[in-house]
């Protein structure tokens, strides 16, 4: 049986990790492990690669706290994008960790409303806080839950679904491994 860490005790990340390797035969019977670790970057990401390296940290400290054959990293943040309204768009990096390599993956991305990016960019909250400040919610932790994707797509598309898919996107290295040596 395999052991998978998770890098979180966010029940949506680990929720998201357990829901997608399910459906990968070589990962099967497993078993995970959700553990509390730092991103060690800022708390609201402001860009590409401080959200890579956000996932790339929670993954290998997950692989070292504990052993497993497998850890997972994933991190969401805020990454500039031209010619979007507040020249910001999120999305997600899921990081796999196999002791030696690093397999990212990558979700869609949306563009968060203007009032919330302004708050997160300049006042430094996270998208959480952002989100509760200009009463969109009155959920403390809404990215445990839904997500503010959840709220803008009235749960067509959630925070779990689209981690989800940055899985999904991680482990095309890891099924076809002999075409990325």
């Amino acid at each position: 049986m395999l052991m998978i860490n998770v890098g979180s005790k966010n029940d949506v990340k680990v929720e998201a990790v357990r829901q997608t390797i399910r459906q990968y035969p070589f990962l099967n019977p497993f078993l995970i492990r959700s553990l509390d670790v730092s991103s060690r970057v800022s708390p609201q990401p402001k860009s590409l690669q401080e959200i890579v390296t956000g996932a790339k940290n929670r993954a290998q400290d997950a692989f070292i706290l504990s052993p497993c054959d497998y850890s997972f990293g994933i991190e969401s943040g805020l990454m500039s994008v031209p010619e979007t309204k507040t020249g910001y768009m999120d999305m997600c990096i899921c990081a796999v960790h196999d002791g030696l390599d690093y397999h990212l993956g990558m979700s869609c991305g949306f563009e968060p409303p203007v009032e919330v990016v302004r708050l997160a960019i300049e006042k430094g909250l996270d998208l959480d806080q952002a989100t509760k400040a200009i009463g969109m919610t009155n959920i403390e932790k809404i990215g445990h839950r839904e997500g503010i994707i959840g709220l803008l797509t009235k749960k067509r598309v959630t925070r779990k679904d689209y981690t989800m898919q940055s899985v999904r996107m991680a482990m095309i290295q890891l099924e076809n491994s002999e075409l990325y040596s």
